[in-house]
């Protein structure tokens, strides 16, 4: 049956699978197209689409079930749209849950309800009960569709759709199911006293950041951190564990855009009958152990310079010139953004976070930046919330994910 609605076009809505090459350039890049006159919009790092869609490179293929298809309308390119389904995170958390993903349309109801209800009938017909969205294979990749603050431009790793999106997903019958706030927070001018006093208390006690000061030292501390991400992560909203390859991925994925001077880590010094354990963990990249080469990884904290304006100007191509855009951009950044931080569960509330922060600031303010931007925090994450508002933080954006029953 032709897709109508009340005064649309007499043209139908035609769906194609993306099947080979020439289809997944096709749908990497439309949204280049789409927003073309969109002011602000900032285009993906293509390099990263490509290893993304890489059934041979993203593992996520080989435990989600994925359909990747192409709206097309009067002969023309209108849409996109992924379908997942995560069986690991559904069967971990004991639900029956479909996925969208990556949605680019035109202003036009009948190509976004063609592209939203292949991917429901799609997860019916494998006995989902649900679809939520937009959420990726987890939550490293870009989720919610942004709601509030479109005039400010976006950061890595986040939606910047059209306002029209969300009207058209709300005529569909999706609703809310959570949203993300994303602070503004200004750049104190020295660091608070009280942060002083309890970081120095805390480094007492035996703990101590260790003061990277090249991405050569970084390699022997990825795993000891990856693992803790996965340890501490438990329990959030949409967070799925990551395996021993999955981690080595995410670090080579960053590493070329990672700026030393933003990656904070706290160990607790081993004493020297634990040497060999520690020397064993040296030589771990990815995955094993937390122990690093000089202690025990209790807390990180990773930010980045805001690379906006050097991925616009590169237009998301690396090479052959793109690369020194972005990375010029990142020097001369004013805004930080805080992109993932964790804690050891067993050191929580020790002063950990006083001391992580205490270094970020101090970097904060030698690289000459005047405010942070908090990535996406959980409208529900009320300890997370207070500090960013004790901190003088006002929210600036919000992103949505949402859901409709099957």
């Amino acid at each position: 049956m032709p897709i109508t609605f009340p005064g649309a076009s007499r043209m139908t809505v035609s769906l194609t699978p993306v099947t080979g090459r020439r289809e997944l350039r096709q749908f990497i890049l439309l949204p280049e197209q789409l927003h073309r006159d969109h002011a602000l919009w900032m285009p993906p790092i293509y390099m990263d689409e490509w290893e993304y869609f890489n059934v041979k490179k993203n593992r996520a293929f080989g435990y989600c079930d994925t359909t990747m298809t192409l709206a097309w309308k009067g002969g023309r390119l209108v849409g996109r749209i992924m379908g997942i389904i995560n069986r690991r995170h559904n069967d971990h958390v004991q639900e029956r849950t479909g996925r969208f993903a990556l949605l680019e349309a035109t202003e036009d109801r009948e190509v976004v309800h063609a592209l939203l209800a292949h991917v429901e009938d799609w997860a019916r017909a494998k006995g989902m009960t649900k679809v939520i969205g937009p959420f990726g294979f987890n939550d490293q990749d870009p989720e919610g569709f942004q709601i509030e603050g479109f005039e400010h431009h976006p950061t890595i790793v986040t939606y910047y759709n059209f306002p029209y999106l969300i009207r058209q997903l709300e005529a569909e019958g999706y609703g809310k199911e959570t949203d993300y706030v994303v602070y503004k927070i200004p750049r104190a001018s020295a660091v608070p006293e009280l942060m002083t006093k309890v970081a120095e208390r805390v480094e007492r006690r035996g703990f101590r950041e260790v003061g990277l000061t090249s991405k050569r030292q970084v390699k022997r501390y990825l795993g000891p951190v990856l693992r803790l991400m996965n340890e501490s992560y438990q329990g959030i909203y949409g967070y799925s564990p990551l395996d021993e390859q999955e981690m080595k991925d995410l670090a080579k994925k960053y590493m070329m855009l990672l700026d030393v001077r933003f990656l904070k880590i706290v160990v607790k010094e081993t004493d020297a009958k634990d040497g060999a354990a520690k020397d064993g963990a040296a030589k771990d990249d990815v995955g094993r152990g937390g122990v690093g080469s000089d202690g025990e990884v209790v807390g990180f904290m990773v930010a980045m310079p805001d690379l906006y304006e050097g991925i616009v100007k590169s237009k998301g191509r690396l090479f052959p010139f793109g690369f020194i855009h972005i990375m010029r951009a990142g020097r001369r950044a004013r805004q930080l953004d805080l992109l993932l931080a964790g804690i050891a569960e067993k050191y929580r509330g020790k002063g950990i976070d006083m001391l992580l922060g205490r270094e970020m600031l101090k970097s904060a303010i030698a690289a000459g930046i005047e405010h942070f931007d908090s990535h996406h925090e959980l409208e529900t994450n009320s300890l997370v919330r207070a500090e960013m508002e004790r901190q003088g933080g006002q929210i600036y954006k919000r992103y949505r994910i949402f859901r409709k029953p099957l």
